[in-house]
């Protein structure tokens, strides 16, 4: 699709606007609703301490921002990389149903291996795909869950406010 290949450039330039921004890391992605770019970002992870701030969660912010809402069914995105799967989270919580990508995870892999990890930190995205849909504890993290009476009060006190 010839539309798909414009939206995917636009993504592949803004990887290339990253790679030459200091702080961020060569990932860029839009979100397109309607034929129509709604959402445009890239990596500013290093930039902004924030390693959630990949291509495809800052173009999924920009969108909800300026859509006004959450709820993102019907948009597509469009990524310079194949999204991990932090940013396949995202999406299925905005309600996106649709990727575009180009480079795989394993082509970024390849051609990142040699970044030393002071400028990238990275990961193990097949480790990380293992333990994106496990029950927390069942991974490599440690847990304790404690004070959940109370914790379930705040949340049932909210789910029964009036809504407005």
């Amino acid at each position: 699709m010839a539309a798909d290949e414009e939206f995917l450039r636009r993504a592949i330039a803004l990887s290339a606007e990253a790679a030459a921004t200091p702080g961020c890391e060569p990932f860029g992605a839009v979100v397109v609703r309607d034929g129509v770019i709604v959402g445009e970002g890239f990596n500013h992870s290093a930039a902004r301490f924030d390693p959630t701030s990949h291509g495809e969660t800052e173009a999924i912010r920009d969108a909800c921002a300026k859509l006004g809402t959450l709820d993102l069914t019907g948009c597509t995105v469009f990524s310079s990389c194949e999204p991990c799967a932090l940013c396949v989270a995202t999406m299925h919580v905005t309600g996106i149903a649709r990727v575009v990508y180009a480079a795989s995870l394993a082509d970024s892999a390849e051609a990142l291996a040699g970044v030393p990890k002071s400028i990238r930190r990275g990961g193990n995205v097949a480790e990380l795909r293992r333990e994106a849909g496990v029950p927390i504890g069942a991974g490599r993290i440690a847990t304790r869950q404690a004070l959940v009476a109370e914790a379930v009060a705040v949340l049932d006190a909210w789910a029964a406010r009036p809504i407005a």
